[in-house]
């Protein structure tokens, strides 16, 4: 529910349905009126359309976890922030032997997930590339009987303007808030007859692109390894605890441990041998927003404005509007189609450092001062084949996150990361392929969000028509 002030006429019929609550919060977020207008429909509760573990409504155990650096000995864990992320490749990993102890933390696909402490009420698809991952007890997971409803319907309805606020109308708490299985068990599912094959396939569809489109990166990823005979992996994580020496001429230009620790000149030492030369060279701009006093306005009003944090969501949406006055002519603002985006800002090992592809959908936003943006001008040096280097390999991950600087919240410097070297070894047809695998891979991730768009559009339309 937003926070301005808003004013809604509530029927004293709503009131004496709801048990003469008299708090705010249900009528105006659109829980009550969503429970009337159902009213007209044929409706089944969430618990009887469910089937598993705690009856297919449930969260994941609270235990004390262990986690690993090596995928053979772990389990890729997702938090409730991870759920909702397009690129799940960076997730820490939980121990197999807790895993294998703790088998409701497993997830499966077709299932709906629900965040449920801190921000309520956000929801994922569980996609093919989630089945087998574990999940923390921050998210409720939703077992659909696939014998009585389809799971992407399911899905659909719950993340809709009708079941979102229903969802979340069962919240409770004050600092942190929570909800729990028990809250929703009576939510009211309709059956919307044909409808409800249609939207499954939309959603299916939504997530078959989405997990294309993870595949496409990771071949990226590993063409761009292959051709640069770059490994893998290089280290378990960004910073590890290790002693190396450097050059007299090297420490002039930095002197801090953490930039010449052997992980890092190892890996400048391998783009070397892959012939590379500086980002700067390579004809990539960079670009970094102002720090400047931020004033938002309604839509209409200004230029969407996104952060460091939501870049990497599968679904992106503007979260608040930068007025236009502030911006006026400054190009360093605006996200381009096909600019590299990286997390500037951040603790080493979060998400400083990684980076996204910016489609399409991001074209004309205004970004965060901590979103390094870069922008290639030399056809000799594709976008997608920047992308790929700097965000799709290990390589590219350890040298931007070697320049990071400052102790408390640590940046990276915009010159620091344009010095890094790209290889160029790769031929021209050969980086012009990983391109195109790239931009397709950004394509399908805005087909994606489309497809789930148009789902979620036909059961609130469907709703509407059927209660008139």
């Amino acid at each position: 529910m937003s926070r301005k002030f808003q004013v809604k006429t509530v029927p004293s019929s709503w009131i004496e349905h709801n048990g003469r609550r008299l708090d705010c919060g249900p009528y105006l977020s659109g829980a009550v009126e969503a429970k009337e207008l159902l009213k007209k429909f044929h409706t089944e509760p969430l618990l009887d359309l469910t089937t598993g573990h705690n009856g297919g409504i449930f969260n994941g155990p609270r235990f004390p976890r262990i986690y690993v650096d090596d995928l053979a000995y772990g389990v890729p864990f997702l938090g409730s922030t991870d759920i909702l992320d397009a690129d799940l490749s960076f997730v820490s990993l939980l121990s197999k032997k807790q895993i294998d102890s703790n088998p409701a933390l497993v997830i499966d696909e077709g299932w709906t997930l629900i965040t449920c402490s801190g921000t309520i009420g956000r929801m994922a698809y569980a996609r093919s590339d989630m089945k087998g991952m574990a999940g923390s007890q921050h998210f409720m997971r939703i077992v659909p009987a696939i014998e009585k409803i389809r799971p992407g319907y399911l899905y659909a309805y719950l993340s809709s303007r009708f079941g979102v606020p229903i969802v979340v109308s069962g919240t409770y708490g004050a600092i942190i808030q929570h909800i729990e299985p028990q809250h929703i068990v009576d939510l009211p599912v309709p059956r919307l007859g044909v409808v409800e094959d249609q939207v499954h396939d939309l959603i299916q569809r939504a997530a078959s692109a989405q997990v294309e489109s993870g595949e496409l990166r990771n071949q990226a990823g590993a063409m761009v390894n292959e051709l640069c005979e770059f490994p893998e992996k290089l280290a378990p994580a960004a910073r590890i605890f290790a002693y190396s020496s450097a050059n007299s001429g090297n420490v002039l230009r930095r002197l801090d441990a953490t930039f010449h620790n052997p992980i890092a000149q190892q890996a400048e030492a391998l783009t070397k041998a892959a012939n590379g030369i500086s980002l700067s060279s390579a004809g990539v701009l960079g670009y970094e927003s102002n720090r400047m006093k931020q004033v938002f306005v309604e839509e209409g009003y200004g230029t969407p404005f996104i952060t460091s944090g939501s870049i990497f969501s599968k679904s992106i949406t503007p979260e608040r509007y930068l007025r236009n006055q502030l911006l006026g002519r400054d190009e360093t603002w605006r996200i381009n189609k096909f600019d590299t985006l990286v997390a500037r800002s951040g603790q080493v090992g979060g998400i400083i450092g990684r980076g996204v592809w910016a489609d399409s959908r991001l074209d004309g936003f205004a970004a965060s001062p901590h979103i390094l943006r870069l922008r290639p001008t030399n056809e000799e040096f594709p976008p997608g084949y920047v992308y790929a280097f700097l965000c799709l390999t290990d390589i590219g991950y350890q040298l931007l996150t070697r320049t990071a600087a400052g102790s408390s919240i640590p940046f990276l410097p915009l010159d620091a990361v344009l010095e890094i070297k790209i290889p160029t070894t790769p031929s021209m047809q050969q980086r012009q392929e990983i391109d195109e695998l790239v931009k397709r891979s950004g394509e399908l991730r805005k087909q994606s969000q489309d497809l789930e768009n148009e789902a979620v559009a036909l059961v609130e339309h469907a709703i509407e028509e059927g209660g008139r």
